[in-house]
């Protein structure tokens, strides 16, 4: 892991087309921003995770609605 320290209105720059600014620091919460392609997906990793929940669960329920529908057949 890389660790960095930047200041409010600094920021830094991942590959060549996203950057991760410091907008505000206020007591233990940081504001970023960041800009990226739109074909970048910038998730918080609560809600990646949880994406990547809901697409496990449905990958199961696809297999087990295929399997009932070859046991109907």
């Amino acid at each position: 892991m890389l660790v960095l320290s930047r200041k409010k209105g600094e920021s830094i720059i991942i590959g060549d087309q996203i950057e991760v600014k410091i907008l505000a620091v206020e007591g233990e919460q940081v504001k970023l921003g960041i800009v990226a392609p739109k074909s970048v997906k910038v998730h918080r990793s609560e809600v990646f995770e949880a994406i990547q929940e809901q697409n496990k669960e449905a990958l199961t329920a696809s297999v087990d609605i295929l399997n009932t529908l070859k046991k109907n057949k």
